[in-house]
């Protein structure tokens, strides 16, 4: 017998968590210079598209927002399959910059680590810090969300899906 999904954040329970999460990268950035956004494909880039829409309105100045690639970065590609290479979207230089790495689901660090490997391709940001929408707990790296959307204690065999209206059609979080 299959289970139903539990919601976990609805559409506007999900869109409040984006703006508080807007408000705190400024506040933690302490404003928007050097600040750089960069979504870890797949659902981050949205995440990132979103929180620059909404800082933009909170202080009126764009931030640059862009999208990371971590295919061959990961450790677990005979475990996960064979991904499609996406092209990683850097606006800027991001070399003495405030980077924000976002990300929908934290759970293991592994894609984490995967995307902090991938930076330094890039450059050397003055910071890297990490936004989750989602930290779902279990880490196997020390690796630690600076801004959380949510904290949700899992088991092991459950999954956290996140939905988003520009890959889902609809916005939410669910748990399995």
């Amino acid at each position: 017998m299959t289970r139903e999904p539990v919601e976990i954040l609805s559409a506007i329970e999900l869109r409040r968590t984006l703006q508080r999460l807007a408000t705190q990268i400024v506040e933690h950035n302490r404003g928007t210079d050097d600040l750089v956004l960069l979504g870890i494909y797949t659902r981050g880039v949205p995440l990132a598209r979103r929180l620059g829409q909404l800082i933009a309105g909170l202080e009126e100045t764009a931030v640059p927002v862009g999208a990371l690639d971590i295919t061959l970065y990961r450790d677990d590609l005979r475990d996960i399959g064979v991904r499609p290479l996406t092209p990683s979207e850097i606006p800027v230089d991001i070399t003495a910059r405030n980077v924000y790495l976002i990300d929908d689901v934290i759970y293991r660090g592994r894609t984490v680590r995967a995307a902090l490997d991938a930076l330094n391709d890039y450059g050397r940001p003055a910071a890297i810090r990490l936004v989750s929408l989602i930290d779902r707990g279990w880490r196997d790296l020390p690796i630690h969300p600076d801004l959380v959307g949510r904290k949700l204690p899992t088991a092991r065999h459950e999954q956290v899906k996140v939905l988003l209206e520009e890959t889902d059609g609809r916005d939410g979080v669910l748990l399995y």
